[in-house]
C-alpha cells in the first residue's frame, strides 16, 4: 500500500470517526449538561426541553472542532504511535495511540478529554474494517446533520 493510499484511508476513517463521535459527544453533553448556564431545572419536562435545545447548540459548536482538530490530532497520533512502534514492542500501538489521544485531548480538560476518548473509541471500533473510501467519509457527514435536524424538529414540535 502506498503512503498516499494509506493517508487517504486514514483520513477517510478519521472523518467517519469524527462524524460519529461528534454526534455522540453533543448528545452526551446535552444529557449531562442540558443547561450550560447553570440554572436549576425544576421538572422532568424542563429537563427534556433543555436537553432538546442544548444538543443542536452543542453540535453546532463542538462538531467543527472535533472534525478539524480531532481528525488532525488523531492522524498525528496514529503516525507517532507507528513511529514509536519501530523501537518498541509491536503490540503496544493501541496503548501509545490512546496516550497520545488523551494528551491532545487535554486542551479544554474534561470537555475535550471526553471528546478525545469518544473519538479514540469510535476510531478503534471502525478501524477493524479494511476499506475506507472518501464516499463513505462524505456520507458519514450526514450523521451530525441528521442529529441536528431531528433535535431541531423536536424543539419545533415542543414550541
Amino acid at each position: 500500500m502506498s503512503s498516499k493510499t494509506g493517508l487517504s484511508q486514514i483520513l477517510s476513517r478519521k472523518i467517519i470517526s469524527a462524524a460519529i463521535s461528534g454526534s455522540i459527544f453533543a448528545i452526551l453533553l446535552g444529557l449531562f449538561m442540558p443547561n450550560p448556564f447553570g440554572e436549576d431545572i425544576q421538572s422532568t419536562g424542563a429537563y427534556l426541553r433543555a436537553f432538546f435545545i442544548a444538543v443542536p447548540a452543542y453540535l453546532m459548536y463542538s462538531f467543527p472542532v472535533i472534525l478539524l482538530y480531532g481528525t488532525i490530532t488523531s492522524t498525528v497520533s496514529e503516525y507517532i504511535a507507528r513511529f514509536i512502534l519501530k523501537y518498541t514492542r509491536k503490540n503496544m500501538k493501541l496503548f501509545f495511540s490512546f496516550i497520545l489521544h488523551m494528551l491532545f485531548g487535554l486542551v479544554l480538560l474534561w470537555y475535550s478529554l471526553t471528546a478525545s476518548l469518544l473519538f479514540f473509541m469510535t476510531d478503534y471500533i471502525i478501524s477493524r474494517r479494511n476499506h475506507y473510501k472518501w464516499s463513505n467519509a462524505l456520507k458519514s457527514l450526514c450523521i451530525p446533520i441528521f442529529v441536528w435536524l431531528v433535535f431541531m424538529g423536536i424543539v419545533y414540535l415542543i414550541d
